[in-house]
């Protein structure tokens, strides 16, 4: 039974935990076992310390033993991205100059799940602090020879590899959606704000958004409830025929979408429709048009700022990639940095009304499959736009190209309605899982 347990969805772990059915130890030692059974391949993590994450669990064990008060998330593994702070293992943002640097104290989001419960399983690989240089050394779970995404590739790959359940990680662009697109897990980020950044590496603040992946939809939400991302009641959900889903294929789709995705769009919409839900095109206006020219603006004058104190401190140990980054930036006035920030503000309370009618939004996660070659993360049209609306995006795995290769799809909705939109996925997440003759 001990090998299975890493198979476990966080839910069911801590069911189970809780109850005195399994051990949190068995668990944590399970995973452990994957890691090492797989990890010297996939690559998924940056570091892992066993003897810490066993005496975690074993104290776990014994508070259940002896009735203490229970979090939900008990003796529950967790993985974090490489570029949040934790108190007691390195953060090390992939750079030369933070190698095996403890910090001392966890992120806000770290700390808020081990109060919950959770034991620190170890750091998952990031490229290098989340934004651009060098990239993570981790591979696809499905393709070796293809990207996992970036920068969030290891807890994307973590979770999808069941050497844990549960992962953080971060998107500034589309570093949350794009790896769980290229993974086939479940990636949520919340509505932007809703979960501290408090120790985490800031790349561009009107940006950065705290998310994480599971790989069913119960977990995304228990994390949700634990991260107190809604301060609403769980909505009644209509019946999945009451649904009425819009399709926003962006003004990027003509251009940017491969074969893949157009199929893998088609088998969705006519998926939801065999099941009674009302699918109508939503295209955005051309007031839209602007918004990966407003991010690229925000994203690269805010990131000079974030690494000027690394270019002045260690100009000689920061990458070409994050140098080139920072010299992106430079010549973008703090004028046009508010103008852009200005309208982009505009542009989310018009999102929110276009959005009201729909009970969701279903749009592309990525281009297509995972492109070839693992130190490319993949193009992240579809996301930025929606990083820069700070609206929730949840991926939504199931789809497969021709090659057998994930083709991710994301559920959008009017920021905070996050309970919201994870509810609807529950109804249309299994309408992407279910076996169905098609040309994919």
């Amino acid at each position: 039974m001990t090998q299975e347990l890493h198979q476990l969805s966080a839910t069911e772990a801590a069911r189970q935990i809780a109850a005195g059915q399994i051990a949190s130890e068995d668990v944590v030692r399970a995973c452990l076992a994957r890691i090492d059974q797989t990890d010297g391949h996939l690559r998924a993590w940056s570091w892992v310390d066993p003897q810490r994450a066993i005496a975690a669990a074993r104290d776990a064990d014994t508070a259940q033993q002896v009735g203490a008060a229970l979090g939900p998330l008990h003796g529950v593994p967790l993985a974090v991205k490489d570029i949040l702070d934790t108190a007691d293992l390195p953060t090390q943002h992939n750079s030369r100059i933070y190698r095996d640097l403890q910090q001392g104290k966890d992120a806000a989001v770290v700390a808020i799940l081990r109060a919950a419960g959770a034991i620190l399983l170890g750091k998952t690989e990031t490229i290098e602090f989340g934004a651009h240089g060098r990239h993570a050394v981790t591979r696809n779970p499905f393709d070796a020879q293809r990207t996992p995404g970036g920068s969030s590739s290891g807890s994307a790959a973590a979770v999808a590899d069941r050497s844990v359940a549960i992962s953080l990680g971060t998107q500034t662009g589309g570093s949350v959606i794009r790896p769980a697109a290229y993974c086939s897990v479940f990636g949520f980020k919340p509505t932007h704000g809703v979960v501290s950044t408090e120790g985490a590496k800031h790349f561009s603040p009107t940006l950065d958004t705290i998310g994480w992946f599971a790989r069913t939809l119960e977990d995304i939400a228990l994390l949700a409830e634990v991260l107190h991302v809604s301060d609403e009641a769980s909505p009644v959900v209509a019946e999945t025929s009451a649904l009425r889903i819009g399709v926003c294929r962006t003004p990027y789709w003509g251009e940017k979408a491969k074969p893949a995705l157009h199929e893998a769009l088609d088998e969705a919409i006519g998926r939801l429709r065999e099941a009674g839900v009302t699918v109508v095109e939503a295209e955005l206006d051309s007031r839209f048009d602007r918004l990966n020219l407003l991010k690229e603006t925000i994203m690269r004058a805010e990131g000079h700022i974030a690494f000027l104190d690394l270019e002045r401190s260690h100009p000689q140990q920061l990458s070409p990639g994050i140098v080139a980054r920072m010299n992106d930036g430079r010549n973008i006035s703090r004028r046009a940095l508010g103008e852009a920030r200005d309208q982009a503000a505009a542009l989310r309370l018009a999102f929110d009304a276009f959005a009201a009618p729909f009970d969701a939004i279903l749009t592309p996660s990525a281009t297509g499959e995972p492109p070839l070659g693992r130190a490319h993360s993949g193009d992240a049209i579809f996301n930025g736009l929606w990083t820069l609306l700070h609206v929730p995006a949840l991926n939504v795995p199931g789809l497969f190209s021709r090659q057998g290769l994930p083709v991710g799809l994301q559920l959008v909705a009017p920021r905070f309605d996050d309970r919201a939109l994870l509810g609807v996925a529950a109804r249309i997440a299994p309408l992407f899982q279910t076996p169905r003759t098609s040309s994919l």
